[in-house]
């Protein structure tokens, strides 16, 4: 764990085998290359970097490469505080003011626990503005592609994206239940009931998480690929109804929570 860089994992293994795609920490270079990350106060795409929210409106700024949208939020690129630890566990805050990538106040906590066969992660955002704030949050782990990783997920819909990767139509998504290799996602999905199952010839892993869509990325020309709960569709700020898509309209002293889990066995 790296709470320098965005409160990340920087590896999770098994017997010595590598989990989610792991680096030792001292060795980490930034979030970006970790193991999993937080997603706050917002997940995915945040289009070209501006929205507008109860009549006024804000901009963002870049934040990862030449992508002309903000992605994932500020918690993952700003250093957290190590509010508690132990053997199992550790605790980790970052206290937002409001700045030019995210124009409200906010308190993030994220909390670790490490168990036999098990990580359960937590996180909550706490509105420390004096205004109403559109928040979401999620998280992006990272699995090191193996021959035989393989997905089985239920879900009804997908976003399909436009050439920016923005959400623009949903169409029906009957599940996945297919090999890595044989997926080519960069979408959201709706109707996952929180339960993902994931294989490989070496673990069997199952996600479960409180929330509520998932993002699913399988890059062909990379080495891992993501599953990635969050808490609201990519975009939502944009969309007629950011409310029924997921966002959360965090009211001033406000808290909204989720977690994740993630078993672990051998095969």
């Amino acid at each position: 764990m790296r709470a320098d860089l965005g409160a990340s994992i920087a590896g999770l293994w098994h017997a010595g085998l590598p989990v989610l795609r792991s680096t030792e920490p001292e060795a980490l270079a930034s979030s970006r290359l970790s193991a999993c990350y937080p997603l706050a106060p917002y997940s995915n795409r945040l289009g070209f970097r501006k929205f507008r929210w109860q009549g006024r409106d804000h901009t963002t700024q870049p934040n990862f490469d030449d992508n002309p949208h903000s992605v994932h939020g500020v918690a993952w690129q700003r250093p957290w505080e190590v509010a508690a630890r132990d053997a199992q566990s550790a605790e980790l805050v970052y206290e937002h003011t409001g700045d030019a990538h995210w124009p409200f106040a906010f308190a993030a906590r994220q909390r670790f626990t490490l168990s036999p066969g098990e990580l359960k992660v937590e996180l909550s955002v706490t509105n420390r503005a004096d205004e109403a704030q559109p928040v979401g949050l999620g998280w992006h782990p990272y699995f090191p592609k193996r021959s035989r990783s393989r997905l089985h997920i239920e879900l009804t819909d997908r976003w399909e994206p436009d050439a920016t990767g923005l959400p623009t139509r949903k169409v029906p998504q009957a599940g996945i239940d297919a090999d890595i290799a044989h997926l080519d996602f960069d979408n959201c999905f709706e109707g996952w009931p929180g339960q993902a199952r994931i294989r490989d010839e070496k673990l069997r892993m199952v996600l479960r998480s409180n929330l509520r869509y998932l993002v699913v990325f399988t890059p062909q020309t990379k080495p891992y690929y993501c599953v990635e709960p969050v808490s609201h569709v990519s975009n939502a700020i944009h969309m007629a109804d950011p409310l029924a898509h997921g966002l959360v309209k965090l009211e001033p002293g406000e808290t909204v929570e989720g977690w994740m889990s993630l078993e672990v066995a051998p095969v």
